[in-house]
């Protein structure tokens, strides 16, 4: 497939794990060039299996041969988590970035949404003010306002995809329960949205093909208590869910516990405005078919 100035259509995806190998199968096809980074030499040889061209990225220098393929990119996707030193993408690239990608068209950048921070239940959209919470999440802004600010100076279009919580085969209440590491901790009037994996890839390619910059939460329909998904995955799998566990006597990472400390409904109906359906709308029917198609294992 050929972008508008007639090259190859070159997908590069910086972090290609579990989204970013979503998004990677969502271009695939057609003639289009997928490279993916990681960070090891046995997931990039996962990768090459996949059919991604696969490059080593340890966050701090670009291989030669990875710079030169990056010579030929015309979409960038960036999935690397920023850390306190900032995106790494944009340190490295410094004002650069158009000299290292000089046929680049258009830039995702995966974000989540903890940037809004805690709104005690309420509906929140695209417009919400951020109030950012954890330490990560104020470097997600950060990252964020970075990546815009890129878009404005290029002239290119940026779309940032504040991601909810992200699940599909592999990773899903099914396989905590098979694990037993599933636990239904009940907080009061706590709910959260969810997306699964393949509506990530579909809404990139879904703006890719339009052109479209702009923040967009990618989320599901139903903001929903958490102990509702492993309640309603034991169901499907025939077997007992485990025992309510009150949260505020759990013992649980200070991570986990920050999650815990968001409470907000988040909205798709931007997304949904523009004409982008949501193959998994709403976590009951998303269970069902993984349970259904074998393909919660992976």
């Amino acid at each position: 497939m050929e972008n508008s100035g007639g090259d190859v259509m070159h997908v590069v995806i910086f972090g290609c794990g579990y989204s970013g190998t979503a998004i990677a199968k969502a271009f695939a096809g057609s003639g289009i060039r997928i490279t993916g980074t990681t960070r090891s030499a046995d997931k990039a040889e996962l990768l090459a299996a996949e059919g991604i061209e696969a490059f080593v990225f340890d966050g701090e220098t670009l291989d030669p041969a990875l710079r030169e393929a990056m010579k030929s990119a015309t979409h960038l996707v960036q999935s690397i988590a920023p850390g306190r030193a900032g995106d790494p993408l944009l340190r490295l690239a410094q004002l650069n970035l158009r000299a290292l990608m000089p046929k680049l068209e258009w830039i995702c950048y995966l974000s989540t949404v903890g940037v809004y921070g805690d709104h005690k239940g309420a509906w929140i959209s695209e417009e919400t003010p951020l109030h950012p919470i954890a330490d990560r999440s104020v470097e997600r802004v950060e990252a964020e306002d970075g990546w815009l600010r890129v878009g404005v100076r290029l002239d290119l279009p940026v779309a940032v995809l504040r991601l909810s919580g992200i699940y599909g085969p592999g990773r899903n209440a099914f396989s905590n329960l098979e694990k037993g590491t599933a636990r239904r901790l009940i907080k009061a009037n706590q709910v959260f949205n969810r997306i699964r994996v393949e509506d990530i890839g579909a809404c990139a390619r879904f703006l890719s093909d339009r052109r479209l910059g702009g923040i967009y939460n990618v989320t599901d329909d139903e903001p929903a208590p958490p102990q509702d998904i492993v309640a309603e995955a034991a169901r499907l799998m025939g077997v007992e869910p485990p025992p309510e566990q009150p949260f505020e006597t759990a013992e649980l990472t200070p991570m986990a516990r920050s999650f815990y400390g968001e409470n907000k409904r988040v909205s798709n109906a931007k997304l949904r405005a523009l004409g982008f359906a949501f193959r998994f709308p709403e976590y009951r029917m998303s269970l069902a078919e993984l349970w259904s198609s074998g393909r919660w294992r992976g």
